[in-house]
């Protein structure tokens, strides 16, 4: 068993560990429980899916076979935007249970933004699933500042995280400062933008300099910042290990600031056509 742990942030009464295992864009059943069943044994905490993804499956089992008491996670899993209607809301949320083999989820989002259909009818859904009993928090997921806004002025319950992509390749202080005024988590999506930080000279310097991975020092420039939680994918049993051990050191304010200009590259990996809102300037 791994003896690392996650420290956790809090808000609206939920305490969410700061490191979770992301499920995204993840390998086929024979790989995926091991990896999530290793993850949890390890000491992860926080468990993110998605209907969308197709990984609600292997995170029940990964969870059953670890053996680790269901009240020690934290489990985040999303509703697409295919079902923002109220009636198919609900059933989303009933076949994501069924299909993690749980009772409930501690957090539950919508996925993305559902232009067509009104947002006051997908927040009634999502607050019903909490007064319900089926999730113990819910949130918002790829809101820019408009529409997280129009989110918490209209959301029955209160919003736990808007979860977006962060990296050191994007900038979001626009959506960083609406989250900071709402006292809504972030949650950091693609926190490594799909790799595409990992060659870079300055993140490669500061690693060496503390002796630790590029991904490792990318991801504590993330946790470093308030209020701010990440879930990389790992595919293999090193990357799991590597994503957690984060804690045993500290960025510099020098570092930090080094770190935070590679933001103007402004590279946004995770923009889909058919269901991006339109993205707040930087």
């Amino acid at each position: 068993m791994g003896q690392h742990r996650a420290p956790t942030i809090a808000a609206h009464g939920a305490a969410m560990p700061v490191v979770g295992y992301g499920t995204m864009l993840y390998p086929e059943p024979e790989l995926a429980v091991g990896l999530i069943t290793y993850a949890i044994e390890h000491g992860y905490r926080h468990i993110d899916t998605a209907r969308k993804y197709g990984s609600e499956q292997w995170v029940g089992e990964g969870i059953r076979a670890s053996g680790v008491p269901r009240a020690d996670l934290w489990v985040t899993t999303k509703v697409t935007e295919e079902n923002a209607r109220a009636d198919d809301f609900a059933r989303s949320v009933t076949t994501s249970l069924e299909t993690l083999g749980l009772d409930y989820v501690d957090l539950l989002l919508i996925h993305w933004p559902q232009p067509q259909v009104p947002l006051e009818e997908t927040l009634g859904a999502l607050a019903k699933a909490k007064r319900e009993g089926l999730t113990r928090h819910i949130g918002v997921s790829n809101f820019t500042v408009a529409l997280l806004d129009e989110a918490v002025a209209k959301s029955p319950e209160p919003l736990v995280t808007n979860q977006i992509e962060y990296h050191a390749y994007l900038r979001q202080d626009k959506v960083l400062a609406a989250c900071a005024r709402h006292d809504v988590l972030v949650t950091c999506h693609v926190p490594l933008g799909r790799g595409r930080v990992l060659d870079d000279p300055v993140i490669e310097d500061i690693a060496t300099a503390h002796n630790k991975s590029p991904a490792q020092v990318a991801l504590r420039w993330l946790v470093q910042q308030p209020q701010l939680a990440v879930v990389p994918r790992a595919l293999t049993f090193n990357e799991i290990e590597e994503d957690l051990d984060l804690f045993d050191f500290e960025l510099s304010v020098e570092e930090m600031d080094r770190i935070s200009k590679l933001r103007d590259k402004n590279i946004r990996v995770v923009d889909p056509p058919a269901r991006r809102p339109v993205w707040d300037e930087r």
